[in-house]
């Protein structure tokens, strides 16, 4: 063979070799998921709106992630009236056994969005009785510690409350030992919406903008904590 074949197929062969190379290392990424939760009981409106766009925005940073809508709105979830152990308590087979628990337990998603509407300025009643629910996820394990987890709520109002729904939702996710992750500036604590459009929630640039941030965030923590 002479030496410009030689060099020819030498290179070939590298090439193939580093694309095999490349192809296994990507096979061996696993996929990291984010669970979006909207927790308003109006079904496909602006909360759930602004959930999809945090996901999307968390599609942009890496191919690994993928993302799943949780919407709660029009399920029959029935508020927890067991003891201090949710375990211990008598549930009903609703629609959070059904269809909540499976999208948070198998498996258990690397990270979480919560989105909840302002309601005189406080969580919505849905997001209240998700969140007592899913004290079933501390017991025996703690099985959302160390995922982030970040939070959106939209509002009536520009201040009409969100940031006190954000810290609401913020603290009861702390008892799950989570890593909360705020947004950017100038919405440092989550992502903050204003519904004036009578429902067009996209014409709240702002508050898309925060929700654009908020979920490009979580899917950089998430990446960073599963490849440890």
């Amino acid at each position: 063979m002479d030496r410009r074949k030689f060099i020819a197929t030498s290179f070939a062969a590298g090439a193939a070799a580093s694309l095999a190379s490349s192809t296994a290392r990507a096979a061996d990424k696993k996929s990291v998921n984010i669970v979006g939760v909207s927790c308003s009981p109006r079904k496909g409106k602006t909360t759930a709106t602004s959930i999809k766009v945090a996901l999307e925005a968390a599609k942009t940073v890496d191919p690994q992630i993928e993302t799943q809508l949780l919407d709660l709105g029009g399920m029959n979830i029935s508020v927890w009236s067991g003891g201090a152990d949710p375990t211990d308590a008598e549930l009903p087979k609703d629609d959070f056994e059904l269809k909540v628990l499976p999208m948070l337990r198998n498996p258990v998603p690397d990270g979480l969005i919560i989105g909840s509407p302002s309601y005189f300025r406080s969580m919505s009643a849905l997001c209240k009785v998700f969140l007592d629910r899913i004290a079933v996820l501390r017991s025996p394990k703690l099985l959302l510690a160390n995922k982030p987890v970040g939070v959106l709520s939209v509002g009536a109002y520009r201040n009409g409350g969100q940031e006190l729904v954000i810290e609401q939702i913020q603290t009861v996710m702390l008892c799950h030992e989570v890593m909360i992750i705020g947004g950017k500036p100038p919405a440092h604590q989550g992502a903050t919406l204003w519904n004036a459009y009578n429902d067009d929630i996209m014409k709240d640039e702002f508050g898309i903008a925060s929700a654009k941030k908020l979920g490009e965030r979580v899917a950089e923590a998430a990446l960073r904590l599963t490849q440890k």
